[in-house]
């Protein structure tokens, strides 16, 4: 993916939020559709996905824009560690559709790790250097009689790059041998007890590292998620939404997260405005 391509892909999120913009809080011309903006942020104690840490032992702020109408919804998302790190920050851009009443949804996403993946330049596409990582998702999102949730996700292009060299002191350590498509499966079942919304989850690293290989120097380094095919998140999230007064509730949350395969525990608390 060339420069070129990640202008085109830019400034079609630009065009777009003018129309964002004009169709927050009204009906469009479809009679089964409606378009609906969100703006807002979260702050949560640690920035913790798919049973990794990301932005180092901080809170992270994470906002959020949202435009959706029908099944289809565009957005922005990003984490900012309150230390000012700038190694941890993210910027992630997606495009999903919603179908069959409401149970599929197809994503893709482009992930953005300025500085620890890569460079900071975000025009840079290229697979050796790039910051991007690119994932395709599918998810089932559950009935309302049986409202068992699963994903599958995977990366398929930049930053998920294996390492010829994993030690970053070697000459080689950013000479990397291609996409290791690096997979991950989760499975959820929300469900309420006394007004609070309780999701148990666990996920798995679905990739097992590629083979050593002498003539290309790979040493058989770790997947994206984990060592090998196993549980790397494993716990609960319990959310709320307590109100404040007569027009507005704060949510609140709260997760307990393990990762079995690394040996981790994580417990989060984050609040959304």
């Amino acid at each position: 993916m060339n420069k070129n391509l990640s202008l085109i892909l830019l400034g079609g999120w630009l065009f777009l939020i003018p129309c964002f913009l004009h169709a927050q809080g009204h009906e469009v011309t479809s009679k089964t559709a409606k378009s609906h903006l969100f703006l807002g942020a979260d702050l949560v104690s640690r920035y913790i996905w798919r049973g990794m840490q990301f932005g180092g032992n901080s809170p992270s702020i994470q906002p959020f824009f949202n435009y959706k109408t029908g099944g289809f919804e565009a957005g922005v998302w990003g984490a900012f560690s309150i230390s000012g790190n700038n190694t941890s920050e993210e910027v992630d851009l997606h495009v999903s559709q919603t179908f069959a009443k409401g149970m599929f949804t197809v994503t893709l996403t482009d992930y953005f790790f300025p500085e620890d993946f890569g460079s900071y330049n975000y025009f840079d596409y290229r697979n050796q250097s790039t910051g991007h990582i690119l994932e395709g998702s599918a998810s089932y999102n559950g009935t309302k009689k049986f409202p068992l949730t699963a994903l599958v996700a995977v990366n398929f292009y930049g930053a998920d790059a294996a390492r010829v060299e994993s030690d970053p002191a070697s000459p080689d350590f950013n000479k990397k041998t291609g996409i290791q498509y690096s997979t991950y499966f989760e499975l959820g079942y929300p469900f309420e007890v006394k007004t609070v919304d309780i999701t148990p989850f666990v996920g798995f690293n679905a990739t097992t590292p590629k083979k050593a290989n002498t003539d290309t120097g790979y040493k058989g380094e770790t997947g994206f998620y984990g060592t090998g095919f196993g549980v790397v998140n494993l716990g609960f999230t319990a959310s709320k939404a307590v109100q404040i007064t007569k027009k507005y509730a704060l949510p609140l949350m709260a997760s307990l997260v393990t990762n079995p395969q690394a040996g981790n525990i994580y417990f989060v608390f984050g609040i959304s405005f």
